[in-house]
């Protein structure tokens, strides 16, 4: 049987501070970024042997 999911603790003070300002900074991902992580889902795609 499953654990039940804790809740999400609330945060306070300066790690309040830093995770409101890393939401309202955020910066999309390099074409570089993109094409690395294509190749990768590629690769796992590959050597998967999942059965349906």
């Amino acid at each position: 049987m499953a654990r039940q999911i804790a809740e999400t603790p609330i945060l306070f003070g300066e790690d309040a501070k830093r995770f409101l300002h890393d939401m309202d900074h955020v910066q999309p991902a390099s074409q570089e970024e993109k094409q690395e992580a294509c190749q990768s889902y590629e690769w796992m795609k590959s050597i998967a042997t999942f059965q349906m």
